[in-house]
């Protein structure tokens, strides 16, 4: 295959470009992972976006689709609800966008290209708070500002691919010029490198040379467990998990979601008046599947799976997995949030009274599908999301958004300590206050709080003015990288010095995995003498990567 001019682009190459995008991405994953400005050792922005990339494909996979502005609004629609991490959300943005300016376009020039470049940073730019240049942002916009600038003069988009990737590694080499903490880490921005690998192997396409899907099964993501919590267990065994997709016209997602919720359990029902991903546990699989064709949709992308014979598989795993994060039963205001590890779980739902933990944080940032799949599992129609990692602060916001059936609010608590602390005040308020004054409680709380985490550093680096050795004991306070050290117990005390713990009252010290609480204890003993007026609590998180974290209040 040789590169040849191409002066349009209809939804069978668009396609192939994004199948190609996911596949250079997927070759250099690890190399965006390892851009991470601290070195921790759950750098997983490459991840991230490689998990955000496949679910955007997975959704056109195995359709056949010539109009280039369908083909695109399925992508669209897979990177949004399979969006992870900040630059995933951000990825997915960026994808609607680019969707947006092609509706109902059958192909796209080299002109409409360009104006779908120029929305698609304008929505990404949209989908942030407070965009930040040097980042993703600044990556995208640059690169779009080639494509336009050249598109005024050259029809052929392979030449346009070939501009904006080269203004990409132009403005991706520049962006710690612009955010001096990637300057002091010696890196490049981790979402801007990810975003270009993705155009670049949209580029190798073009220029004809083969790019194969590496690891597309090899990524295994943790499931939250809601479809297996809720199967029923009665006479008619577990029944048929059925997904397909409704493609039409002026459809009402609300009214599919209400009837698909009253044909089987475990529903989620996303989408639009032109394309909705229904997901239904079912004793008769052709009940949903009739109901979508009486509606004038046309379905695509469908499957059914035994449930049942799933099930003979792991019944013996299934309990266990049950017991840490099926939903608890919540009146009123329901809380779901994230964490990793048994004793952080136990401690939310069963102490805490969170209706719902999704396993992960720093080691697997949720996707926004699996805050809909939590937020569908809950019989609650008021919901706080409680994301607890700064990276997962924007899949909890998309998913409120996308959920219409609910109302839902984040309290973007950006670490576990924060994520207890607005639960005392969720447990102390939730049942005289109102969701949106409770949300803004919780909110408020957050603050109040110091998070020091201890983590072993996967790379020498010299930033803030702290050299570290690879392999040393790093301390964190509230994401910044203070101090480094030889051992965790010295590293906790430089931390509760720098978080000035001497003049808090309370310090919470919740212990990873692979440390017994003897020692811990021992630790804690040893650092009474430095913080004697200070209270102290030991808790068992079990939370992997990180064997300390400590609240400081």
């Amino acid at each position: 295959m040789t590169s040849t001019s191409v002066t349009v682009c209809d939804g069978h190459l668009l396609k192939r470009l994004t199948e190609a995008g996911l596949a250079w991405l997927d070759n250099n994953q690890e190399k965006v992972n390892q851009l991470n400005v601290f070195p921790v050792p759950d750098g997983d922005t490459g991840t991230n976006m490689f998990l955000t990339m496949r679910k955007a494909y997975e959704e056109v996979a195995h359709l056949e689709e010539a109009h280039v502005g369908r083909m695109s609004r399925a992508i669209a629609d897979g990177a949004l609800i399979g969006a992870r991490g900040n630059s995933g959300v951000i990825l997915s943005q960026w994808l609607r966008g680019f969707a947006e300016a092609l509706d109902n376009k059958p192909v796209f020039d080299a002109a409409l290209f360009a104006q779908a470049c120029k929305t698609a940073v304008e929505r990404a730019y949209k989908g942030v708070v407070q965009p930040v240049e040097g980042t993703i942002l600044t990556v995208t916009r640059q690169a779009m500002e080639a494509v336009t600038e050249r598109a005024r003069t050259e029809p052929d988009l392979h030449l346009l691919f070939e501009a904006k990737v080269q203004a990409a590694y132009d403005s991706l080499r520049h962006t710690p010029d612009l955010l001096p903490v990637l300057k002091d880490a010696g890196v490049v921005d981790s979402g801007g490198q990810g975003w270009t690998f993705i155009i670049e192997g949209m580029l190798r396409l073009l220029r004809g040379e083969d790019i194969h899907i590496r690891s597309v099964q090899a990524v295994t993501v943790q499931q939250p467990g809601w479809q297996e919590a809720l199967v029923p267990e009665d006479s008619e065994g577990y029944g048929y998990d059925v997904q397909f997709l409704m493609r039409g016209s002026n459809m009402n997602v609300a009214a599919v979601r209400k009837a698909i919720s009253e044909i089987g359990w475990s529903t989620l029902v996303v989408g639009d008046e032109r394309l909705i991903k229904v997901h239904v546990h079912v004793h008769d699989p052709g009940v949903p599947i009739t109901y979508a064709i009486t509606q004038g949709a046309v379905l695509d992308d469908i499957v059914v799976e035994n449930m049942q014979l799933q099930y003979q598989e792991y019944v013996n795993q299934r309990a266990a997995r049950e017991t840490a994060v099926a939903p608890m039963s919540v009146e009123g205001i329901a809380v779901i949030t994230v964490a990793a590890g048994d004793g952080m779980r136990h401690l939310f739902t069963h102490e805490l009274g969170a209706a719902y933990v999704i396993q992960g944080g720093q080691t697997m940032n949720p996707s926004t599908e699996d805050f809909l799949g939590a937020i569908q599992s809950l019989p609650n129609s008021e919901i706080i999301l409680l994301p607890n990692n700064p990276n997962v602060v924007m899949a909890a916001q998309q998913a409120a958004t996308l959920c219409e059936s609910k109302q839902v609010q984040v309290v973007p608590s950006h670490s576990v300590p924060q994520g207890v602390a607005a639960m005392f005040e969720y447990g102390n308020l939730r049942d005289s206050t109102a969701l949106p004054d409770l949300a803004q409680q919780m909110k408020n709380v957050l603050a109040n709080v110091a998070t020091l985490e201890v983590t072993t550093a996967t790379r020498s680096v010299s930033m803030d003015g702290v050299a570290v050795r690879e392999g040393q004991y790093i301390g964190l306070l509230d994401d910044r990288l203070v101090v480094a050290g030889e051992s965790v117990q010295d590293v906790m005390r430089a931390l509760l010095h720098k978080a000035g713990a001497d003049k808090r009252e309370l310090i919470t010290v919740y212990y990873g995995s692979g440390l017994n609480q003897e020692d811990v204890e021992a630790w804690v003993e040893a650092l009474s003498g430095d913080f004697g007026e200070q209270e102290f609590q030991v808790v068992n998180g079990g939370q992997p990567l990180y064997p300390v974290i400590i609240s400081v209040e």
